[in-house]
């Protein structure tokens, strides 16, 4: 269990009973962009995928702090726009004529994914320069999450290039490609090997199709550990070369966001069932959702709270392992299991750390209509 940063614990423990709450810090986003930005080579734009935490007030921290954002949907867009982003790169499978018309009019760069996608552009009159995305071959980097190198909705098939070039429509000029392969990879030697043959391969293929090279959308996939505090190594990533004229453009979005969230949830109740001892949180999986998702037990911290004003005993337990569980109907609904505790009483505070890419805004949050949490901006 990772200690509590001082100031994260004293605005937690202000919280009203029952205290469940996200907080968000606006320092810890600042000190990740500077952390990955020294590590990056020259000609590398950095871009804040807003998927990973759209909350207002991490999008316009990051809007500032990065070169720009990517966004994937038209709700995204919008909040970019509001955060005012220097940058705007537009993604995903599904736009809608509406989506592509409010790109193009922000002005974003559109990664397009189809040829029907192409012709749907020209068909609304846009008149752009875009990046196609390509689902390549295969691609010798791993994560949690494969987009390439596999059949996926993401992307044109490598081998469709030719078909597609030959599809362009007039008004539509492609400056480069967007090559995103993988979600949450921890192995920094081998992400910077994956960036070094984007721009390789990109730089082998833009001449067979009359392409000038401007862009090399490497897309995210910078890793993180939910379950310890190991993240990526960047320091391979310095040794990569981006060519005089090329930007490399990447995405990260949970390597920028997970560790200035905490999600933190009050012990309704201690309870112990054919063995096994769980703490039922004000919370759960329609807050937090990863854990569910992703088939892991995420670790917690224990921030007691003395008051107990009361008429009856405090459940505690003491020494033991404990499921952390909650408040919904469905025995799914699990956070943590088997994490050991010194001492925990119906009152505490469990705090996850790690949870502010991918918690809140991925999560069922109407199943069964309990409140929301709070959010708290430091």
């Amino acid at each position: 269990m990772a200690e509590l940063p001082p100031h994260v614990a004293a605005a937690l423990r202000r919280l009203p009973a029952p205290a469940c709450a996200y907080l968000y810090d606006r320092s810890a986003l600042r000190a990740q962009v500077a952390r990955l930005r020294s590590a990056l080579p020259r000609g590398t734009t950095i871009l804040y995928a807003v998927k990973a935490n759209g909350h207002p007030a991490v999008v316009q921290t990051l809007a500032a702090e990065c070169d720009g954002l990517e966004v994937a949907s038209g709700g995204e867009l919008d909040l970019a726009v509001r955060a005012g982003a220097r940058r705007i790169v537009f993604g995903g499978p599904g736009k809608t004529d509406a989506e592509l018309i409010a790109a193009a009019q922000a002005g974003a760069l559109l990664n397009v994914e189809s040829v029907f996608e192409l012709r749907r552009l020209a068909g609304l009159g846009v008149r752009a320069d875009v990046c196609l995305r390509v689902n390549r071959d295969s691609v010798a980097v791993t994560g949690s999450h494969a987009m390439t190198g596999a059949p996926t909705p993401f992307g044109i098939d490598e081998n469709q290039l030719g078909a597609v070039f030959d599809a362009l429509p007039a008004g539509l000029t492609v400056t480069g490609f967007h090559l995103h392969a993988v979600s949450n990879n921890l192995d920094g030697t081998a992400h910077a090997a994956f960036l070094r043959d984007a721009i390789s391969w990109s730089a082998q293929v833009a001449p067979r199709y009359g392409v000038t090279l401007r862009v090399v959308n490497a897309g995210g996939g910078l890793g993180v550990d939910h379950t310890s505090a190991a993240s990526i190594d960047l320091a391979p990533l310095s040794q990569v070369a981006v060519p005089a004229g090329v930007e490399l453009i990447l995405e990260p979005g949970r390597y920028l966001a997970a560790d200035a969230g905490w999600y933190a949830a009050e012990v309704l109740d201690l309870k112990t069932t054919h063995g096994r001892t769980f703490a039922v949180l004000r919370g759960g999986t329609h807050h937090f959702r990863l854990p569910a998702a992703w088939g892991y037990s995420h670790p917690f911290t224990v921030l007691p709270v003395d008051a107990w004003d009361r008429p009856y005993p405090r459940p505690e337990v003491a020494g033991t392992p404990v499921d952390a569980v909650g408040e919904l109907c469905t025995p799914r609904d699990v956070l943590t299991r088997g994490q050991h505790v010194d001492a925990l009483r119906v009152g505490d505070l469990l705090v996850f750390g790690r949870t502010g890419a991918y918690g809140w805004d991925i999560s069922h949050h109407d199943f069964l209509r309990h409140p929301p949490p709070d959010f708290i901006i430091l």
